[in-house]
């Protein structure tokens, strides 16, 4: 009988090892999405070599039939048919720290890591060099930016910071709006705004040194602000006067380094992601659910 038992637990004793050890386990983190999308299931365009650190995307007039992008070294912008690797340039100036970029109507809008603003005519997207631009410094406060949302119905400028002195010590997240005359070429102060994120914080939804926003960009249908966040790896939603509606944790696997956001006519949503020694930068597409 001894023998019996012994047998017994010989051959049960792993079983239950094995059942406390998925117990102990901690469950795998969920990746939601907002309502519209499925963020774990994108259509997925490689970039050439010359984007792998893809930082910023936009449309003209929100058609997607031609991608325009800058990246993070390079004062070139760039432009591609979907799903087509051939790309051409303009370049707009030399080295820098070139973050994000928004195409106003006519005008296109490249913003350096500093809140340097580049702005030109959309018309010398397609020359070799550009020449006829304005560059605007010192017009934001103090810290680093990445993101950039210009309305073309309203000729206003959304400018979100990622890293300003007093968010950190306040738990919000700050930015600044300008109107931008394009007849006189000038960008004129039109107000501020501010988000809360002593929520999230509070959450362990993102860091406690705040948000560290990427990219921004507004669904043209509800108004709702996206709000990506590389160094979190979440996409945020918010109402239309910047209230936190939901958060959502992105799939690192997936989402190697989101740096991009845009929506184009079609409420297709897109997302650029950077690249590294082992995958090639990309942009995400997501349709929208019927």
């Amino acid at each position: 009988m001894k023998g019996f038992f012994k047998k017994l637990i010989i051959c049960v004793l792993p079983v239950f090892i094995l059942i406390g050890f998925y117990a102990c386990k901690p469950p795998k983190p969920s990746f939601t999405s907002p309502a519209r999308y499925d963020l774990n299931h994108p259509e997925k365009f490689n970039m050439p070599e010359s984007l792998l650190e893809i930082s910023g995307i936009a449309f003209y007039k929100d058609k997607s039939d031609t991608v325009y992008s800058i990246q993070d070294e390079d004062g070139r912008l760039f432009r591609q048919a979907w799903m087509n690797k051939k790309q051409q340039h303009a370049r707009f100036a030399s080295k820098g720290d070139y973050e994000d970029i928004a195409i106003l109507n006519e005008t296109v809008m490249v913003l350096e890591s500093k809140g340097t603003l580049y702005v030109f005519p959309f018309t010398e997207a397609t020359q070799e060099d550009i020449q006829d631009i304005k560059i605007f410094k010192d017009i934001l406060p103090k810290g680093e930016y990445e993101s950039i949302y210009a309305d073309n119905q309203t000729n206003q400028v959304y400018l979100l910071c990622k890293n300003c002195k007093d968010d950190k010590k306040d738990k919000s997240m700050s930015g600044s709006i300008f109107t931008y005359n394009s007849t006189k070429k000038e960008l004129i102060p039109s107000g501020n705004f501010s988000m809360d994120l002593s929520g999230m914080i509070e959450k362990d939804e993102i860091l406690k040194t705040g948000l560290k926003a990427s990219a921004l960009t507004r669904d043209p249908h509800s108004g709702e602000w996206y709000i990506l966040s590389s160094v979190n790896k979440v996409l945020v939603v918010a109402t239309p006067d910047w209230k936190v509606k939901s958060v959502h944790r992105l799939n690192s696997s997936i989402f190697n380094q989101p740096e991009g956001l845009a929506f184009d006519d079609q409420m297709n949503l897109y997302i650029s992601n950077e690249g590294d020694e082992l995958s090639a930068g990309n942009i995400l597409k997501f349709k929208p659910k019927p």
